[in-house]
C-alpha cells in the first residue's frame, strides 16, 4: 500500500514543524511574555512591599497621636480635678462666711430677744409684785382688821418671792 510507505516521510515533515512551532513559541513566550509577566509579578511585590510599609508608618503615627491625645485628656482630667477642688474649697470658705454671719445676726436677735424677754419678766415680776402686796394688804385688812401700808406689804412680798 502506498499510503503506508509514505507515511514515515509524513512523520518525519510533521515532526519538523511540530519543532519549530515549539521553538517558536518557546522564544515567543519564555523570552517575550515571561519576562514581561514576572516584571509585574514584580512591581507588584515591591507595591504591596511598600503599601505594608506606608501602612506600618500609618499605624505608629495613629498609635503616637493616640498616645498625644491620651496624655492630653489625662491633662484636662486633672486640670479639672483641680479646678473643682479649688470650687469646692472656695465655695466651703463662702458658706463658712455666710454661715458665720448668719450666726452672728441670730446671736445679736437672740442676745435682743433675751434683753426683751427679761425686761418683760422683771416687767411682769413688779406688776405681780405691786398685785401680790395689794392682794396682802386687802387679806390682812380682812383676816386681820389691821392696816398695813404699802410699803410693808411690798417689802413682804418681796422676801417671800426671794425665799420661794
Amino acid at each position: 500500500m502506498p499510503q503506508l510507505t509514505q507515511l514515515a516521510l509524513v512523520y518525519q515533515s510533521q515532526w519538523f514543524w511540530l519543532l519549530i512551532t515549539l521553538a517558536v513559541i518557546f522564544f515567543v513566550v519564555g523570552r517575550g511574555v515571561v519576562p514581561k509577566v514576572e516584571a509585574t509579578v514584580d512591581s507588584r511585590d515591591a507595591q504591596i512591599a511598600a503599601d505594608l510599609a506606608a501602612a506600618e508608618a500609618a499605624r505608629e503615627q495613629a498609635t503616637a497621636t493616640e498616645e498625644k491625645f491620651r496624655a492630653e485628656i489625662a491633662r484636662v482630667h486633672a486640670d479639672a480635678q483641680v479646678a473643682a477642688g479649688a470650687a469646692r474649697a472656695k465655695a466651703g470658705e463662702e458658706a463658712a462666711k455666710r454661715l458665720a454671719k448668719a450666726d452672728a445676726e441670730l446671736s445679736g436677735k437672740t442676745a435682743e430677744a433675751n434683753a426683751k424677754l427679761s425686761a418683760a419678766r422683771d416687767s411682769a415680776l413688779a406688776a405681780i409684785e405691786g398685785v401680790a402686796a395689794d392682794a396682802a394688804r386687802d387679806i390682812v385688812a380682812k383676816v386681820s382688821g389691821a392696816t398695813v401700808t404699802a410699803a410693808e406689804a411690798s417689802k413682804a412680798v418681796k422676801m417671800a418671792m426671794a425665799n420661794g
